[in-house]
């Protein structure tokens, strides 16, 4: 049984905003794999749902005039890994979303969900992060656009306002021309299991595949909320694709996390993945673009 005090269906995105802010503690739902679950554990008992599921307009995946790459906030896990816009252009992402749980998880899934929820665990976060995704707010005073670095605020929480919806996530063309990427995920079991520590590096190499043009690379479950790794990105940035630069990575990548201890690991653990995650990541990402490694 779930313990929820109402159950709201929203007819229209309009329609689900004004169930937003007439309810001031309501909870969205879309596929209902995450929510539902804490409902049950007894974390969210009583809560007031808004029920996305109708709102077709919120799923599928188009590539803009200018390149961009938008996906919808309800289009589900199996969806993206299957498109062939997204195999195209964002393998990385297609790669990060199939070792989410289950089958029976990806179809139902989110990807709005997924990156909503604010956890530091979730398998898409790192990845977005890499590819310097965009998320598209929709809520009463209109659209606005914000860089995933500033949609996680805090462990749990977002920038949504209240009121506020994800009704997209965008990824601009200058992160996947040319661009390259693979994620790396660390857990107990090989399946349906929540990530102990995920790196995800997008590459761009120089057009004789002997330099790192452009390097971005994000991390989940290294800090409270999902994270790049700025100074590592500058430092082999323009290095020559050697495994010197592998092994200057790996160490540097430290300087810009902040895991901590639980159950699952240690921090001690978290940061030796870090450093050896950040290596094997950026190895194959260079060698996904052509380079020789």
């Amino acid at each position: 049984m779930y313990d929820i005090e109402a159950l709201y269906e929203a007819e229209s995105l309009d329609h689900a905003i004004a169930l937003l802010e007439e309810h001031q503690d309501a909870r969205i739902i879309a596929g209902g794999s995450d929510v539902l679950i804490q409902i049950r554990a007894g974390r969210l008992v009583g809560s007031v749902l808004v029920s996305i599921q109708k709102l077709d307009a919120l799923r599928g995946i188009s590539l803009e005039e200018d390149g961009t790459i938008r996906i919808g906030a309800l289009t589900s896990f199996s969806r993206i890994a299957q498109d062939r816009l997204i195999q195209k252009h964002l393998g990385v992402l297609a790669e990060a979303v199939s070792l989410i749980g289950g089958p029976q998880i990806r179809n139902i899934g989110t990807i709005g969900g997924n990156t909503c929820n604010g956890v530091s665990s979730a398998d898409s976060a790192a990845t977005l992060m890499a590819l310097d995704a965009v998320m598209e707010y929709q809520g009463p005073e209109g659209t606005r656009q914000v860089p995933i670095q500033s949609h996680y605020v805090a462990a749990g929480k977002t920038a949504l306002h209240h009121g506020e919806l994800l009704t997209a996530i965008s990824i601009p063309q200058e992160s996947y021309r040319r661009c390259y990427g693979h994620y790396l995920k660390y857990a107990m079991r090989n399946a349906m299991d929540i990530a102990t520590l995920g790196c995800s590096v997008n590459v761009r190499l120089t057009g004789d595949k002997q330099r790192l043009e452009r390097v971005r690379i994000g991390f989940g479950v290294a800090g409270p909320v999902p994270i790049r790794s700025p100074r590592t990105e500058a430092a082999v940035t323009g290095k020559p694709v050697c495994e010197e630069t592998l092994i200057m990575a790996g160490p540097l990548a430290l300087t810009d996390v902040a895991p901590r201890s639980s159950w699952r690991a240690s921090r001690e653990l978290r940061l030796q993945l870090v450093e050896e995650l950040t290596k094997r990541a950026l190895r194959c990402s260079i060698r996904h673009a052509g380079g020789l490694i």
